[in-house]
């Protein structure tokens, strides 16, 4: 009997580990901007992003304990495998809101103007990292340092919708970031 007891309780002290383990690599992989934004952050899915031939960025969508919702601060990096203008990274999110129905020319000109201050230049091996904070206003990261912040609700909603929105230009990239949690 006593030696069942040690097996039993030898059995559950490893489960216990492997859990403890399991949870703090788990959040090894997650930046200190995101940890810093979004309370308990875990990777809810990752994505490389093509376009036509060219890889251009693999991006990673963290949540808090891993399950994204659109009203609780999540954070969504880029890891750029090429080299981009900032313009053309402003450029591209304002014809992607257009796409999927924003239509206020004179808001998309401010949040291109907005954009076109914050974005930097990337070269392959940057990180851009746009987190939806709590007060639903968007923070941009440029490896690891905040480059500036947008706090305009309309604006965070639409430009994540980018990528999770129901109307993305590209649906099996949202689904693989959501992991099949919407």
């Amino acid at each position: 009997m006593k030696k069942l007891q040690v097996t039993v309780w030898v059995s559950t002290m490893l489960v216990f580990n492997w859990l403890h383990v399991a949870s703090v690599n788990a959040r090894e992989d997650v930046p200190a901007t995101v940890t810093n934004a979004v309370p308990q952050a875990e990777i809810v899915g990752s994505q490389r992003f093509t376009y036509y031939f060219w890889d251009v960025y693999t991006a990673t969508l963290f949540a808090p304990e891993g399950k994204w919702t659109p009203n609780k601060p999540f954070a969504l990096k880029l890891d750029y495998v090429r080299n981009l203008k900032g313009k053309k990274i402003a450029q591209r999110s304002i014809d992607e809101m257009r796409q999927q129905g924003v239509s206020d020319e004179e808001k998309l000109n401010e949040w291109m103007s907005q954009m076109d201050d914050i974005f930097p230049d990337v070269d392959e091996g940057d990180t851009l990292t746009g987190v939806a904070t709590e007060s639903r206003h968007s923070a941009f990261y440029f490896n690891g340092r905040l480059v500036g912040t947008i706090e305009d609700e309309d604006f965070t909603r639409h430009f994540f919708n980018i990528w999770l929105g129901e109307k993305t230009s590209e649906p099996e990239f949202r689904h693989a970031l959501l992991n099949n949690n919407n």
